[in-house]
């Protein structure tokens, strides 16, 4: 065969994988900006309400996406073992898959709850705000409830996108973020004959759309009689010890990635919250918008495990290379077309969130301003670990990616944002310095990891024994 002719099939091979890639993608980042919609929608209205209102909220909001996060990659191998089951047409393990994710979901979800309510004397301890930590405290009061809803909806999700259906998503998208909208302007304000709820009205509505969004996704996916299939109550058994097993075992290191990365954050806006009420205001913007974009790159993530996991199971491991490629590829793209307004007009789109006019301190404007500057770069890395880790867990590797991050995050990135800022005292930009920098370090092992674990999976042997304990 001429190299001409191997170029063409290769280029063809790189053009189908994209399509594929994004043709399941698309619908996975629509859900997730369904999700983020709910949270920005919050900020925004909460931005009109004051300095405070944004800092108790953005501690309540980032404390509940910390557990939410780990919850979800406890259910989130639910979809690579339904798509390997898929494959080999074993309908039988699809069900009981499904239901072993519900398990998990509904137990770390009432763990999760009971965990929220009871946060606020550590966090006056850690030297958060008295006043900020009160007012949290009211907002998770309300919204910790809401952790069973969010917890069904992502695992019915993850059961979908198994199966390579995840086309209901769109519509649950849509409907949310209206509602979202109308609840908050209803609730906080007080109309349609109800009483003005003001700061927790908004906790009050987020927990209302994410009932509806789980209901409403149920009732949709229960129309798909391939779907039906997998989740009705009737028919043959579907408790299976196995499956409860098999959907811990590969989440387990999953939700401990996921909880040391959203730890990650989490503590850093602790540590951010140190700086004062306007720091942690400052904080919670940023922490919202680079949480928008931040969801291109969980679908892709999502997208490209799924179908690594399929070239996997197939054996084609250099397609599953391929698409491991492919999907980084895609994510820094993505994140370069972001960067562009990042860098050419931040004050406007920090002002969508939050402006002097609504503010005691304008600095605050500012200081976010600064962060989005730096979140401009930071973003590249973020969504290339995001996709890093998708992509090695199609592999089947799920513990790899665990340990890289407690590399990457805690024994990097939290010493260096420690260092710059407070040692070398350049405040929030230095924490948000020594954060970029932790993300780096991560993206670029997790790459290293997965080329080393796909070409041994080609090639069983390997030079390097010792660098392939460390990173596989």
């Amino acid at each position: 065969m001429s190299s001409t002719t191997t170029q063409k099939k290769t280029g063809i091979g790189w053009t189908t994988n994209s399509r594929a890639l994004l043709t399941l993608a698309f619908p996975l980042i629509l859900t997730n900006f369904a999700y983020v919609a709910l949270t920005t929608v919050d900020i925004v209205m909460l931005g009109r309400l004051g300095a405070l209102e944004v800092a108790a909220a953005g501690l309540a909001i980032a404390l509940f996406n910390q557990l939410r996060t780990t919850g979800t990659g406890l259910v989130t191998g639910v979809s690579n073992l339904i798509a390997e089951a898929n494959v080999r047409g074993d309908h039988t393990r699809i069900r009981e898959l499904s239901f072993a994710g519900f398990f998990w979901a509904t137990v770390s979800g009432a763990v999760f709850c009971v965990a929220l309510l009871s946060l606020g004397p550590l966090l006056i301890w850690l030297g958060q705000d008295p006043a900020v930590v009160g007012k949290a405290g009211d907002f998770l009061t309300i919204l910790a409830p809401g952790m069973l809803p969010c917890l069904w909806f992502q695992n019915l999700r993850h059961v979908t996108t198994g199966l390579r259906k995840p086309g209901p998503l769109l519509a649950i998208t849509l409907v949310s973020v209206g509602l979202t909208i109308g609840l908050n302007y209803v609730l906080i304000y007080g109309k349609l004959g109800l009483p003005a709820f003001g700061f927790v009205g908004v906790a009050i509505a987020t927990v209302t759309v994410f009932l509806f969004s789980f209901l409403a996704f149920t009732a949709v996916i229960l129309r798909d009689r391939t779907i039906r299939q997998y989740l009705s109550w009737s028919g043959s058994r579907r408790w299976s010890p196995d499956a409860v097993a098999s959907v811990w075992r590969l989440g387990l290191p999953i939700a401990g990635t996921y909880a040391s990365e959203a730890g990650f954050f989490s503590v850093l806006t602790l540590l951010i919250g140190t700086f004062g009420v306007g720091a942690l205001a400052a904080q919670t913007v940023l922490n919202q918008i680079v949480y928008i974009v931040f969801m291109v790159s969980a679908g892709l993530s999502h997208a490209a495990s799924v179908h690594v996991s399929e070239a996997s199971g197939n054996a084609d491991y250099v397609k599953a290379r391929r698409l491991g490629l492919l999907s980084l590829a895609w994510g820094v793209v993505a994140m370069l077309i972001v960067a562009v307004p990042y860098l050419m007009i931040p004050e406007s789109i920090v002002s969508l969130f939050i402006s002097a006019e609504h503010t005691t301190d304008a600095g605050i404007v500012a200081l976010t301003v600064s962060g989005l500057l730096i979140a401009a770069g930071m973003q590249i890395f973020d969504a290339s670990q995001n996709i890093g880790n998708g992509i090695l867990r199609g592999l089947g590797d799920t513990a790899g990616p665990f340990r890289i991050s407690l590399m990457g995050y805690w024994l990097i990135g939290l010493p260096t944002s420690y260092a710059l800022g407070v040692v070398a005292d350049w405040g929030v930009q230095g924490v948000w310095m020594g954060q970029t920098i932790g993300l780096a370090a991560t993206a670029a092992i997790l790459l290293l990891a997965f080329l080393r674990r796909v070409d041994r999976l080609r090639k069983p042997a390997t030079d390097h024994p010792a660098l392939e304990a460390i990173i596989s």
